[in-house]
């Protein structure tokens, strides 16, 4: 009885999104040119079809999940397909579109697989070592590809991906099923120091591991954004699972004196620093301080309501479809614009939540807040970067911005939390559940 209403309100929201992402694609296109409907409408067409008939494999097989999860997925890549489309109409729209369906086929192909998430805690260990295996491979010489001093790509011929984007699912998952076995032992406090009870020494090994880790891909790849993004992500599910803020604040330390490493060892990362600090420096702005400052010039020019799709000239900012994709839509949505779509990521992480208090396990909720973890970090992250709020790191914005590891790795993060959520049916109650969710204390 619970299912129908869920998945009707599903199927409602669904068209609602695809009605606002078909506009979206159909304004974006008609500012480039009559004559290009007629080489959109099969694009649009194809990718309703396919939203739709993720819909209805959900109502076979993912009945009761949470309805709002894939309309708001949707919602965002239809907007983001628009502005990649509008930046680069033959080069990065096809290419994106391609992916986009690639994805779908890929989050009902989970879905039909994954038919049980407890699963996936028994292949918990191979799990860890292929996130640790993919993380690393970029580092292999060969193989990886460097791209503006990060060297977070893997190459074969002319294709090329990043593997750290389907590191993160596999890491998330290890850390899960690892933390839900060992809680127990991780919360006790034996020690006692400054006033203060702590675990002791010795349960701080997977923190320092995960520090190393992390200091490896700052080293090896160059990359502060991924080493912060996956360290973070570590931290907080360490937190749920131990409610234990030593961790936190340890961790804290530690990525702050990798962090502070990073800054005297590699010019590239003092670089970036420095564009934060001073971008508009007479000096930089010509070179490398010029891409952060078409970002701030873009939100500015934008205001309130922007400048409508196709109107602006996010052109002019360096590698817009990327990084800088938040910014394009500043400035031809506005602030109203950005408003909605940053809403829509909060109602995401939200749900994701949500889904973690409900699960009816650790393994799940842990599962749950870890993967709503990546996309909470992920996306302060990088609009923390384009509105210079952090130094900019070379981080995606999830199912928006331009890149097909990205997209995909996203959609089969997206089916397995709607597993988690499907499965959680009956939740206990609301005190006892975020008692349990924050360590079961």
């Amino acid at each position: 009885m619970l299912a129908a209403p869920r998945r009707n309100t599903e199927l409602s929201l669904l068209i609602l999104a695809l009605i606002l992402g078909a506009g979206a694609l159909a304004l974006v296109v008609l500012a480039l040119g009559p004559d290009e409907i007629t080489l959109a409408t099969p694009i649009m067409t194809v990718l309703v079809v396919l939203y739709i008939a993720a819909h209805i494999i959900m109502r076979r097989v993912a009945p009761k999940a949470d309805p709002t999860i894939l309309p708001t997925a949707a919602l965002l890549n239809g907007i983001g397909l628009a502005v990649v489309y509008r930046l680069g109409p033959e080069a990065f729209g096809p290419a994106q579109v391609t992916w986009t369906l690639v994805g779908l086929v890929l989050f009902t192909g989970t879905l039909l697989l994954l038919r049980d998430y407890h699963a996936l805690s028994s292949y918990k260990y191979l799990i860890g070592f292929a996130g640790v295996f993919m993380l690393m491979l970029p580092a292999f010489p060969g193989i990886g590809r460097e791209v503006n001093g990060a060297r977070l790509w893997v190459g074969f011929g002319d294709f090329q991906f990043q593997p750290g984007e389907f590191a993160k699912v596999l890491l998330v998952t290890f850390f899960a099923a690892y933390l839900a076995e060992r809680k127990e032992l991780l919360s006790i406090a034996s020690r006692r120091f400054a006033g203060f009870r702590i675990p002791d020494p010795k349960h701080f090994g997977p923190l320092v591991v995960m520090w190393g880790l992390s200091l490896a891909v700052m080293i090896l790849e160059k990359d502060l954004g991924s080493s912060l993004l996956f360290f973070s992500i570590f931290l907080v599910m360490l937190y749920i699972a131990t409610a234990r803020i030593v961790y936190t604040l340890l961790g804290t330390l530690l990525f702050a004196l990798g962090a502070w490493f990073s800054y005297a060892t590699f010019s590239h990362v003092r670089l970036r620093v420095q564009v934060w600090l001073d971008v508009f420096n007479p000096r930089l702005i010509d070179d490398e301080s010029y891409q952060m400052a078409q970002s701030l010039f873009a939100l500015a020019t934008g205001g309130l309501f922007g400048t409508g799709f196709g109107k602006g000239r996010p052109d002019l900012i360096p590698a817009a479809e990327t990084d800088f994709v938040f910014s394009a839509l500043g400035e031809e949505l506005g602030l109203f614009g950005t408003a909605a779509i940053l809403l829509c990521f909060l109602l995401l992480i939200g749900r994701g939540l949500r889904i973690a208090l409900t699960a009816r396990d650790d393994f799940g909720r842990l599962l749950a807040a870890g993967l709503t973890a990546i996309f909470g970090i992920q996306t302060v992250i990088i609009l923390a970067g384009v509105t210079r709020l952090l130094p900019l790191t070379g981080i995606t914005l999830p199912f928006m911005s331009y890149g097909g590891s990205s997209l995909l790795a996203n959609f089969v993060l997206v089916a397995i939390l709607i597993r988690v959520s499907h499965q959680a049916t009956d939740a206990p109650p609301p005190a006892a559940t975020a008692e349990i969710l924050i360590g079961g204390r």
